[in-house]
């Protein structure tokens, strides 16, 4: 219904298609960080480093845009691209996922620097459980280092990250304002 009480027209083709857009985009979005951060530069753990913002930013603030299967396809194509073992990345990104998506009620409303925080302790769940499946999945005790670079990055790359999928999620609530 308008202000004025009317019915509203229904929605044309293109709207549906913005509107599917502007759904799809998320999931998107991070699916090309995940792809462009396997280009091989030398950095280990950079796709998971990648992948953990985009997961747990639009899980927080678009929840309806990164249900669970399409967590599941993007961890999917991490461990495809990492050469990980299948289902590692998988289970970290649905646990990571799980959690942003039962505390989201509170942390949307806290400021930068306390949701900074919080992802700095996922980050850190997330590379001690890599290393524990990494462990349990290829019977040997992996090197700690790459779990702690991983976390590293991932930790230095969120507010990069944060900023940019911000000011990509104002634009988006502005857009769907003005229809």
């Amino acid at each position: 219904m308008d202000p004025k009480g009317r019915r509203a027209p229904p929605m044309g083709l293109l709207r549906r298609l913005d509107a599917g857009a502007r759904a799809a985009f998320p999931a998107f979005f991070t699916g090309f960080l995940i792809i462009l951060a396997a280009v091989p530069v030398g950095a280990p753990g950079l796709i998971q480093a990648v992948a953990l913002p985009g997961i747990f930013f639009w899980t927080i603030f678009r929840p309806a845009a990164m249900p669970a299967p399409v967590v599941f396809l993007l961890g999917l194509l991490e461990d495809l691209l990492s050469f990980a073992p299948l289902g590692s990345g998988v289970l970290t990104l649905l646990i990571v996922h799980g959690i942003a998506l039962r505390g989201r009620d509170i942390m949307v409303r806290q400021s930068f620097l306390s949701m900074w925080l919080i992802f700095c302790a996922m980050a850190a769940g997330a590379a001690a459980l890599g290393w524990a499946l990494e462990a349990v999945l290829g019977w040997h005790i992996p090197p700690t280092a790459p779990g702690l670079l991983e976390f590293g990055i991932a930790v230095g790359l969120y507010p990069a990250i944060a900023w940019v999928l911000t000011r990509l999620h104002t634009a988006m609530r502005r857009a769907e304002a003005a229809l």
